[in-house]
């Protein structure tokens, strides 16, 4: 066979492999341009639904009819567009999820398919409780923390009623009376502003929790020891102390939170890797890779 041939045949399986990767390109973004499309015609609902924390927060100092507002004249639908993109993408994770198997799936052995497979289906399920945990929990406490300090616009309207004066039939005379308390601070969300604050929660808390599949995919891979984990332990609270002030608002309760959340996942992590490593061991130990006199022995002289 020429080195023509030969050059031949190995540059074969490179074209292959890169139709299939372009194959399964397109269909993952066909899914997510369908996931936009599914996503953008219930838009409308799922903000309402982001912005219920908020809504129950004004609800409960006052505000019997909160109002968000915004200021110009394309901000509510490029808001629109943006929850259609974040939740067109989650509509759509299942179908990029299974392309990216199909592509990676042909080059694993069974034993690496069987050991990659839980992950991909564990890693959306603790992405929806990270999600879920910041929506239900955290972001109303933020919100009460946050607008504990601010007027509602109730106050304002209480206030508007009595400048009002209906006398004559069709005629509202509005009187503004003097006043000597200061320039009134008060509270007119932004759709947008409001959003990013929900939504920074949800994806920060949704991250967070993907740490136990992270790092236990790494132990099964051999990349990092449950003691390995264990020694940097103080290296990872500082590590979390910073990711809790990068991602959440300058606000103490919220960062305590999280800084409690995603150290107890770590913890939940070295005991899940230390659990892989045991079933390994196990594993290798029937298969007759260990000696148990050679591991007596060793242990025997690091004790001596």
């Amino acid at each position: 066979m020429s080195q023509t041939e030969d050059m031949n045949d190995s540059t074969a399986p490179l074209i292959e492999h890169l139709a299939e990767l372009r194959t399964r390109l397109i269909r993952a973004v066909l899914a997510f341009l369908v996931g936009i499309i599914l996503a953008f015609i219930v838009a409308e609902p799922i903000l309402q639904f982001l912005l219920e924390p908020i809504e129950a927060t004004l609800r409960e100092l006052g505000d019997p009819s909160p109002t968000m507002q915004y200021t110009s004249p394309q901000e509510y639908l490029f808001t629109l567009f943006r929850i259609s993109m974040v939740f067109g993408f989650a509509l759509s994770f299942p179908v990029i999820g299974f392309q990216l198997w199909r592509f990676v799936a042909p080059g694993l052995y069974r034993k690496e398919k069987h050991a990659f497979l839980p992950f991909m289906i564990s890693s959306p399920i603790m992405f929806i409780l990270g999600a879920s945990f910041a929506h239900f929990i955290v972001t109303p406490l933020a919100m009460n923390f946050f607008l504990g300090f601010a007027d509602v616009p109730s106050i304002i309207a209480d206030i508007m009623s009595d400048f009002v004066s209906t006398d004559v039939p069709g005629v509202v005379d509005v009187v503004i009376p003097e006043t000597t308390e200061g320039i009134r601070i008060t509270f007119f969300g932004k759709v947008n502003e409001s959003l990013d604050i929900t939504l920074k929660f949800i994806m920060a808390f949704g991250l967070c929790f993907q740490l136990p599949v992270l790092l236990t995919l790494m132990g099964k891979a051999g990349l990092v020891s449950g003691q390995g984990l264990a020694n940097v332990r103080k290296y990872a609270v500082v590590g979390i102390l910073v990711l809790a002030a990068l991602v959440t608002p300058p606000d103490v309760i919220t960062q305590a939170i999280l800084f409690v959340v995603v150290y107890g996942l770590y913890e939940v992590s070295i005991f899940l890797v230390r659990r892989v490593e045991a079933k390994r061991e196990a594993k290798l130990r029937a298969d007759g890779y260990y000696d148990d006199d050679e591991d007596d022995d060793s242990s025997q002289n690091k004790m001596n």
